[in-house]
């Protein structure tokens, strides 16, 4: 678009012919350049996405796809597309399980910033981290103030108060923020895994228990029968020997003899 607004300016009365196809071939060279620097090669990219500290860095979606909060999400999806392309696994056969890595990466960064709710938290993990970075700048100036006045000297400009050194030192703690947030996301998990795995562990000694008092009540009632058959025939046995030692003892009586009266 600027190519062709630049060349409709440019008629060639303005410009000798030789001349403007000179221009335009330096302008193609210039936006080239400019193209090149703009996105890394696909390893390139793939390296910076899977470097050391790259759990952490690819946490925030922004920088992910190396793009400003503020950016639109139509330009969020052109960017998107690009480093797609960029880093798929069918464009870099050579090293296709890293490029998946790479892929998935993006893509997750992709599927935050689409989504209005996820992007929105993400923009306040952003506006956190400049709050806290003004903050942590008065402090330090309040800080140096108080030595220059101590020892006489006049306080010098701040790294972190040049364009540069601010957004670094936003870039910085955004970094933090999304750091701490994952870990906490982290230990919730843990704590709800553990939670989760000792209220199984409850549950399955609670069903064991039912099973045993089950069965053990099943076992008692199969046994009833046998139990009261048991007894009747101890009750019954018991009865007739009872019976026997008693006709014994009436047998056995004898009465006393009498004796004959003497004269």
């Amino acid at each position: 678009m600027k190519m062709a607004a630049l060349n409709s300016s440019l008629s060639s009365d303005d410009i000798p012919e030789k001349k403007e196809d000179e221009f335009n071939e330096f302008y193609t060279e210039v936006k080239e350049i400019e193209k090149r620097d703009a996105v890394l090669t696909p390893k390139q990219q793939i390296d910076r996405l899977l470097r050391p500290g790259s759990s952490y860095f690819n946490l925030n979606p922004f920088e992910v796809l190396q793009i400003d909060p503020e950016t639109t999400i139509d330009e969020v999806k052109k960017k998107y597309r690009r480093m797609s392309i960029l880093v798929h696994p069918d464009k870099n056969q050579d090293d296709a399980e890293r490029a998946q890595q790479a892929f998935e990466i993006v893509n997750k960064a992709w599927k935050t910033l689409e989504n209005e709710e996820t992007r929105a938290k993400c923009m306040d993990v952003i506006e956190e981290a400049k709050a806290r970075t003004d903050h942590m700048i008065l402090e330090k100036k309040k800080k140096s103030k108080k030595e220059s006045k101590e020892s006489g000297n006049i306080s010098t400009m701040l790294e972190e108060e040049t364009e540069q050194g601010y957004a670094h030192a936003v870039w910085v703690m955004t970094m933090k923020l999304f750091a701490d947030m994952e870990r906490r996301r982290r230990e919730l998990a843990t704590r709800d895994a553990e939670q989760r795995k000792r209220k199984r562990e409850e549950e399955l000694s609670a069903e064991a228990q039912a099973a045993m008092e089950k069965e053990w009540q099943r076992n008692f009632e199969e046994s009833r029968q046998s139990r009261v058959d048991s007894w009747k025939a101890f009750q019954s046995g018991s009865s007739g020997v009872t019976k026997q030692k008693k006709a014994k003892k009436i047998k056995a009586f004898k009465p006393p003899k009498t004796k004959a009266e003497s004269r």
